[in-house]
């Protein structure tokens, strides 16, 4: 039983991050095509966020394992 809860852990994560990395960086092309000369900025402020939203399927991959062992 233990499998099963880290494996739906481990894909809720999954899915979770991959629908906001998708949320943050369709808002970003949206919002660069409205203001192109803010493109540099937001790109950078989209990476530190794509980087943030990508933590959590990692630590839930993490917590996953430990609820395993």
């Amino acid at each position: 039983m233990k499998f099963l809860g880290a494996g739906i852990a481990a894909g809720l994560a999954a899915l979770a991050a991959s629908y906001g990395n998708g949320k943050v960086i369709s808002e970003t092309i949206k919002n660069m095509a409205r203001q192109p000369e803010m493109a540099g900025q937001l790109r950078s402020t989209m990476f530190i966020g794509v980087g943030l939203i990508e933590a959590v399927p990692i630590l839930a991959i993490v917590v996953a394992f430990l609820l395993v062992l």
